[in-house]
């Protein structure tokens, strides 16, 4: 049977996954910060402060043709305007809704799972369909092309049981863009802390998705730091930053350390060399994301 052939039954949101909304926000920052609109402000005392409360600032309003994106843009621009600007975990807050602070409870973006989804509809991704939910009738947006899902579950599937430090190419996608590599990695990370990334696993062996996962928290300890590999294992210090920034299980194998070093040579390639601060950014983030299960 083809892949285009299968009809993927599923397609509900998940209510009851708080991780991925704040994966989603998360997500959103990343984005703005790889299409260079927000970038951390230029402060050298900034490196006093945990990476994911450094400051950030809006350093292209352009649109980006993306409604969420832009959305959390204007939104960004609009506090600077107000003489205020905030940290990466801040915003990741407050976009999410979870703050105590009542006036600024405006910045949170509302319905993200439900617009993305509609978003992939009109790009031919997803469908949309009602389905009888107890006495409701309840929209949910199955999968409408499979060879896409097949694609990126593929692509996170490679980049987490490849096993020598020459990352394989389709790993890393065929976007053809500078910074496919740490969208690469993003796009495990998140999926791993927004807890989805076992759906992609169901072809694997028992054993070879704790390998996985052990790799997506090797990944995931060395890039939710700044300068990306300094949590490497090689002193107490490094070792106790590592311990601190898991959520998954196991410990690390020398062949998995070798793999994930490989794959920070294929993003320090795309920084040519030069600290960049969206990707510094981006490296706040995903500490943020790393300590998703202590958050909520």
């Amino acid at each position: 049977m083809k892949i285009s052939d299968r009809v993927d039954k599923q397609g509900y949101l998940s209510f009851w996954n708080d991780n991925i909304s704040y994966a989603l926000r998360g997500c959103i920052l990343i984005e703005l910060a790889l299409r260079r609109r927000i970038a951390l402000v230029k402060d050298p005392n900034r490196r006093q402060l945990p990476i994911s409360e450094r400051i950030l600032e809006v350093i292209d309003e352009r649109g980006t043709g993306e409604t969420l994106l832009d959305e959390a843009l204007k939104m960004m621009k609009g506090q600077e305007a107000a003489g205020e600007k905030m940290a990466v975990n801040s915003w990741i807050d407050l976009l999410s809704g979870e703050t105590w602070n009542v006036m600024k409870i405006g910045f949170q973006l509302k319905q993200v799972r439900e617009r993305l989804a509609k978003g992939l509809v009109d790009k031919g991704v997803l469908r949309t369909e009602k389905r009888n939910f107890l006495l409701f009738d309840m929209a949910t947006h199955p999968i409408a092309d499979m060879r896409t899902k097949e694609t990126i579950i593929s692509r996170l599937v490679t980049l987490l049981t490849f096993t020598t430090t020459a990352v394989p190419p389709a790993a890393l996608g065929k976007d053809g863009t500078q910074a496919r590599a740490t969208r690469s990695v993003c796009l495990a990370i998140a999926a791993y802390a927004a807890s989805v990334l076992d759906n992609a696993f169901g072809r694997l062996t028992y054993e070879e998705r704790e390998a996985a996962f052990q790799r997506c928290d090797d990944i995931l300890a060395e890039f939710a730091c700044w300068p990306f590999g300094s949590n490497s294992a090689g002193n107490g210090s490094s070792s106790r930053k590592r311990d601190a920034a898991r959520i998954g299980m196991g410990s690390s194998s020398t062949g998995s350390r070798e793999a994930v070093l490989g794959l920070i040579q294929e993003v320090k390639k795309e920084m040519n060399g030069d600290e960049d601060l969206g990707f510094e950014l981006i490296a706040g983030v995903l500490e943020v994301l790393s300590k998703l299960d202590s958050l909520l």
